[in-house]
């Protein structure tokens, strides 16, 4: 029996899980109205066509990056929280980033994030080029970071593999460094001790005190995802 009431951000929630589950290929008007338990001529009326459907969809999105808030003491802090917020946000929606992306809205999405940033680097005291820098330079960080990790996942299986490729002549006598390299790595790990170093970096120069020892930094979850970048 269909569903006597059904609001818009009903639809748009199913939508956007049949598309984080599926992709937007696999988007349909009568597979969201079986989803929902309802009529297809219930989804045109919420959300027009399936275009319509779809641009809803990325503005959404664009939204729901803009909820992005630093959060920690002090500005090198909060500068590596947006980093890893920024990047959780992409991670959790892929799909959903593309069809953004494929609407020209992606500058629009990251400037939240943008925009926090700069407050912070106006905190830790950096103006002009250098405060620009800084931005670019962090979101650079977790977009790219994001992409090489999908990269990664859906990559064909690697002939030789890194455990296989890796020995003692390889990493020049140091084998210690050869079972590291040898080892699968831990993206969580990587990304906080690499954005910890690109933030310190890049708050320390002409003027500007060294930001110092973070320790115990947070997640925008509230997770734990370092004490430095050489963290155990």
């Amino acid at each position: 029996m269909a569903r006597r009431t059904l609001s818009r951000e009903e639809v748009l929630d199913a939508a956007a899980a049949l598309v984080r589950a599926h992709g937007p290929d696999g988007l349909t008007m009568r597979g969201l109205a079986a989803a929902l338990d309802t009529a297809v001529t219930s989804i045109y009326w919420h959300v027009g066509n399936r275009e319509s459907l779809l641009d809803a969809l990325a503005e959404r999105t664009v939204a729901d990056l803009g909820a992005i808030r630093p959060r920690g003491e002090g500005p090198a802090e909060r500068i590596v929280s947006v980093a890893h917020a920024l990047r959780r946000a992409l991670r959790e929606r892929p799909h959903l980033v593309a069809m953004v992306h494929e609407r020209g809205l992606t500058e629009r999405m990251f400037l939240p994030a943008q925009r926090a940033l700069v407050r912070e680097a106006h905190a830790a005291g950096l103006r002009g080029e250098r405060a620009a820098e800084l931005v670019r330079a962090v979101t650079f960080q977790a977009v790219g970071y994001v992409l090489l990790e999908r990269n990664r996942e859906r990559a064909p299986v690697q002939s030789p593999a890194e455990e296989e490729l890796w020995g003692a002549e390889t990493a020049g006598a140091d084998p210690l460094l050869a079972r590291a390299l040898a080892a699968p790595p831990d993206p969580d790990r990587l990304f906080a001790a690499s954005v910890r170093a690109l933030v310190d970096g890049l708050l320390t120069g002409p003027g500007t005190p060294p930001a110092g020892d973070i320790t115990d930094i947070k997640d925008t979850g509230g997770g734990t995802v370092g004490r430095g970048p050489y963290s155990q």
